[in-house]
C-alpha cells in the first residue's frame, strides 16, 4: 500500500468521477464503480428469512471487472474515500465497496457532500466518517421488503392472469390509488345546476362582470342550494332583467403572496411536470446531469445544482448570504426582506441535506449565460431551479384586492372580484407572465375585473345576462405532479423512488396517459382489484406509510432491524397462505362470461386475460381450447394533436398493430406512428423512438427520423437510464424464469422487477 502516495476516490458515476477529478487534480484518482456492485441474486429469492432476514448477497454480473480495476487502484492508494451519494443507497454502495476493498487496503473512509463544488468536496475530505450502518440497515430492510413481495407475490398473478406480471411493495398502493379514483369517476352522479352571470355599465361607461352568488339570502351552492333547471333559471332572468342594479359595498384590502419554498424533491417534481409536460423519470434524469456535472468549455465539467434527492427546505448560511447578494445586484435592495426567509420543516422530513438550489449563485452562472451549453431540457430545469431558489428568499409580492358587491332587486346578490399587482416581489424572478392589471389600449366595450371608478350606492346598467347550464364533475384523474403530490403527503414511498415508481406503472401498462391523465387500463384494474381482495392489510396506505417510517426509524436508530421486517412480514405472509390454495378458484373469478358460443362444443365462451390482452376462450379449457380475438374496441382517446388539422389524434389497432390517427377522419387521412415518448439516445438527433412495424408483421422501434437516423431496437424501449453505464434509455423484456425485467442494449444489465419500487 502506498506506493504512489495517491488518495483514491470512488464515486457511482463516471460523469461525476469527472467533474470531482477536475476539483480534486493530480494527487487523487476518482474512479467510478458505476452504481451498485453488490446485490441480491437475480436467478434466486436471496433472502433466508429464518436467519433474521439474511440477505444472500453476490456481486452483480458484469461488475468483476470494475472490482478487480478498484481494488487494483485502492492496493496501491494512501487512502480510499467513498463519495457515493448522500443518501441511504449511497451509504449502502459505499459499504458493500469497503468491504470487497478491504482485503487489499483497510484505509477506507467516507464522505459525502451535497453539492459538487471545490469548497463542498474539499471540506468533505477534511471531514471523513465511518458508513453509517443505520442508513446501511434502512436500504437493506427496504431492499428485503421488495424482493419479498416481488418474489412471492409476482408469481401469484402469473397464475391467476398470465406469466410475466409483477406486484411490486409501494407500487401497487400507487396503483390502489390511480384505480380507486376511477371507480370514484364511474359512480359519480353528475348534479345539474344553473349559473347567472351579469355584465353590467357603470356611470364612467366602463363594463365588468358580476357572478349571481346569493338569493333571498341564502348562498348558491351546487350541493346545497341551486337553480336546479332550465325552468328556476327562466324564472329568475325574467326577475333580473327587470330588477335595479346597484353597488351595495366596494371592499378594497392589501394582500400579501409569500414566496414559495425552495424545491425539495416531491415539490421539484410536481412543478416541472406541470410546468414542462415531462414525465418526473425524465425530470429526475435532467436533474441528475446537472448535479454529476455539465461541460461548460474553458471551465470543464461542472456541477450546476445540489444533491437532487431531498426532503429539506433547509439552506446552508453561506447559499443565503451569495443569494442575498445577487438578488441585490440582480433586482435591487427594495425586492430583499430585512431577514432571510425561513421555512418550516415537515414532520416526516429526514433533513439529511439542503433544499435542492443552484451550486453558484453568481450572475456568471445565470441559466441565460449558460444557454449555449445546456440541452433545450437541462435549460428548462436548470431555469427552474434557479428561479425558484432565487424566489424563496426574495419579498412578498404585493396586490390590491377589490370585491363589489352588487344587488338587483331585494332579493340578488351578485359579486365581482379583481387583483391588481402593485409591487411583484418574488414574482419578477418566478413567474414573469404574471399580469400586473394593466389592460392596454381601453376599449370602451371591454371588460374590466373591477372598474376603477365606483361608488357605494351607485346605480349600474345591465347589459346581458348570461345564464349557463352547468353539471358538477366527478373528481379528476391524477396527473404525473398530482399524483407525487399525493404519495408525499400520505407518506407513500419516498421522493427518491416517485419517479421509478410511476415508470413502473406505465412499463407494466397498468397505467396509460390520456390527456396528460393517468388511467388504469382495465389490466391494471384487474392487478389492484386481486391485490385488494386478497391482501387488505398490505397494500394499503396506512400500512406502506408506516413501513416506511419503520425505515425512517431505523436510520435513525430508533427501530430495529428484525422488528421492522417483523412488523411487514408476519401479516404478509398470514394473507399469502390464505391466497396459495385458491389461485384455481381466483383465475375462474377474473373470468368474465359472454353470451357468445364456442363453435367447436357448443359452451359458452368467456373473456380471459393474456400477454396480448384479453380474448374470448372456451369455458370447457382444458378439453376444449378453442380461443378468438375480442371485436376490435372503440379507438382510445389520446393527448397527442393531428399536425394537419389540429384535432385530437386516437389510438387504433390495424393488421399492422398499433398507429395513431386522426379523430377528424374520413376529413383528415393523417396517421403516423406510435410515439414512445423516448428521446433517441443517438448524439445530435432531436428525434423520438416511435413504433413499427416489419414487413414480417414483427414489431420493432426505430427513430421517427428515419431515414436520417437509422436507430432501432427490437425490444421496446423505457425513458430510464441503465444505473450501471449510464445510457440513456433501458429496454423491456420477459422469460420464462426471470418474468419482467429491463435490460440496458449497451451493456446489458439486467434489473428485475422487483427492483423497480
Amino acid at each position: 500500500m502506498g506506493k504512489n502516495g495517491k488518495k483514491l476516490v470512488i464515486v457511482e458515476s463516471p460523469a461525476k468521477a469527472k467533474t470531482i477529478n477536475k476539483i480534486l487534480g493530480s494527487d487523487y484518482k476518482v474512479a467510478a464503480s458505476v452504481g451498485h456492485v453488490i446485490d441480491l441474486p437475480k436467478t434466486k429469492f436471496g433472502v433466508d428469512i429464518e436467519k433474521g432476514y439474511l440477505p444472500q448477497y453476490v456481486i452483480i454480473p458484469g461488475k468483476n471487472k470494475i472490482l478487480k480495476e478498484l481494488k487494483k487502484e485502492a492496493q496501491d492508494a494512501r487512502e480510499v474515500l467513498l463519495a457515493t451519494d448522500p443518501d441511504r443507497e449511497g451509504e449502502a454502495i459505499a459499504y458493500h465497496i469497503a468491504r470487497t476493498l478491504k482485503e487489499v487496503n483497510a484505509n477506507i473512509r467516507r464522505i459525502e457532500f451535497n453539492e459538487i463544488t471545490k469548497e463542498a468536496v474539499l471540506n468533505a475530505i477534511q471531514h471523513p466518517r465511518d458508513i453509517d450502518m443505520n442508513r446501511v440497515n434502512a436500504q437493506q430492510a427496504r431492499r428485503v421488503m421488495d424482493r419479498i413481495v416481488g418474489y412471492q407475490v409476482s408469481p401469484l398473478l402469473w397464475k391467476t392472469i398470465f406469466r410475466g406480471l409483477s406486484a411490486g411493495r409501494v407500487q401497487s398502493v400507487a396503483l390502489r390509488l390511480i384505480c380507486e379514483r376511477e371507480e370514484e369517476i364511474q359512480k359519480f352522479q353528475p348534479v345539474e345546476y344553473w349559473t347567472v352571470e351579469a355584465i353590467l355599465k357603470t356611470a364612467a361607461a366602463e363594463r365588468f362582470k358580476a357572478r349571481l352568488v346569493e338569493i333571498s339570502g341564502k348562498k348558491l351552492d351546487p350541493q346545497k342550494f341551486r337553480i336546479a333547471n332550465k325552468e328556476e333559471a327562466e324564472h329568475h332572468r325574467t326577475i333580473l332583467e327587470n330588477a335595479t342594479y346597484r353597488v351595495e359595498r366596494v371592499e378594497k384590502k392589501k394582500v400579501k403572496k409569500k414566496p414559495p419554498a425552495p424545491f425539495t424533491t416531491s415539490t421539484f417534481q410536481q412543478e416541472a411536470a406541470r410546468r414542462f409536460r415531462m414525465s418526473t423519470a425524465r425530470v429526475m434524469r435532467i436533474a441528475q446531469e446537472l448535479y454529476e456535472g455539465i461541460n461548460l468549455g474553458e471551465k470543464g465539467n461542472v456541477g450546476l445544482i445540489t444533491y437532487m434527492r431531498t426532503d429539506s427546505t433547509r439552506i446552508s448560511q453561506v447559499a443565503i448570504s451569495k443569494v442575498r447578494e445577487l438578488i441585490s445586484g440582480m433586482y435591487g435592495a427594495d425586492y430583499l426582506p430585512m431577514k432571510p426567509n425561513v421555512y418550516s420543516k415537515k414532520k416526516s422530513a429526514q433533513d439529511a441535506h439542503e433544499a435542492i438550489r443552484p451550486t453558484y449563485l453568481e450572475q456568471a452562472y445565470e441559466p441565460r449565460a449558460l444557454k449555449k451549453y445546456l440541452t433545450p431540457d437541462q435549460y428548462k430545469i436548470y431555469d427552474l431551479i434557479w428561479r425558484r431558489f432565487l424566489a424563496c428568499q426574495m419579498k412578498p409580492a404585493e396586490a390590491e384586492k377589490t370585491v363589489v358587491l352588487v344587488r338587483a332587486g331585494d332579493d340578488y346578490l351578485f359579486k365581482a372580484e379583481g387583483e391588481v399587482i402593485t409591487f411583484r416581489g418574488f414574482l419578477i424572478a418566478y413567474d414573469l407572465g404574471t399580469s400586473n392589471g394593466e389592460n392596454g389600449e381601453e376599449n370602451p366595450n371591454e371588460l374590466v375585473d373591477i372598474p376603477s371608478r365606483l361608488s357605494q350606492g351607485e346605480v349600474l346598467e345591465l347589459i346581458e345576462l348570461l345564464v349557463e347550464q352547468k353539471f358538477t364533475q366527478p373528481p379528476p384523474r391524477y396527473t404525473e405532479s398530482t399524483l407525487v403530490k399525493t404519495l408525499d403527503k400520505l407518506g407513500i414511498g419516498r421522493p427518491s423512488t416517485y419517479a421509478q415508481i410511476i415508470s413502473t406503472l406505465f412499463n407494466r401498462k397498468y397505467v396509460e396517459k390520456v390527456e396528460r391523465a393517468l388511467m388504469p387500463t382495465d389490466l391494471g384494474m384487474t392487478v389492484n382489484k386481486l391485490l385488494v381482495r386478497h391482501f387488505p392489510d398490505v397494500f394499503n396506505v396506512k400500512f406502506t406509510a408506516r413501513m416506511e417510517e419503520s425505515l425512517d426509524n431505523i436510520e435513525n436508530n430508533k427501530a430495529d432491524y428484525l422488528q421492522t421486517l417483523d412488523g411487514f412480514y408476519l401479516p404478509f405472509k398470514k394473507s399469502l397462505e390464505k391466497v396459495q390454495d385458491k389461485t384455481g378458484e381466483i383465475r375462474l373469478e377474473l373470468q368474465e362470461k359472454t353470451d357468445e358460443v364456442c363453435e367447436l362444443c357448443g359452451r359458452p365462451m368467456v373473456i380471459r386475460w393474456g400477454r396480448n390482452g384479453r380474448f374470448l376462450a372456451c369455458s370447457g379449457f382444458p378439453e376444449c381450447k378453442n380461443t378468438r380475438p375480442l371485436e376490435e374496441e372503440q379507438p382510445k382517446q389520446t393527448d397527442e394533436i393531428c399536425e394537419v388539422c389540429g384535432a385530437p389524434m386516437v389510438l387504433k389497432k390495424g393488421r399492422f398493430g398499433e398507429f395513431l390517427a386522426c379523430s377528424n377522419y374520413p376529413k383528415c387521412k393523417n396517421t403516423r406512428p406510435v410515439s414512445t415518448g423516448v428521446s433517441c439516445p443517438e448524439e445530435n438527433c432531436d428525434g423520438v423512438i416511435v413504433q413499427r412495424q416489419s414487413k414480417r408483421g414483427k414489431i420493432f422501434y426505430s427513430c421517427s427520423n428515419y431515414p436520417k437516423c437509422k436507430f432501432a431496437l427490437w425490444d421496446k424501449p423505457v425513458d430510464v437510464p441503465c444505473p450501471e453505464c449510464g445510457y440513456p434509455l433501458v429496454v423491456e423484456k420477459v422469460s420464462r424464469a426471470k418474468g419482467f425485467y429491463l435490460q440496458c442494449p449497451k451493456c446489458k444489465y439486467k434489473k428485475l422487477e422487483e427492483e423497480l419500487n
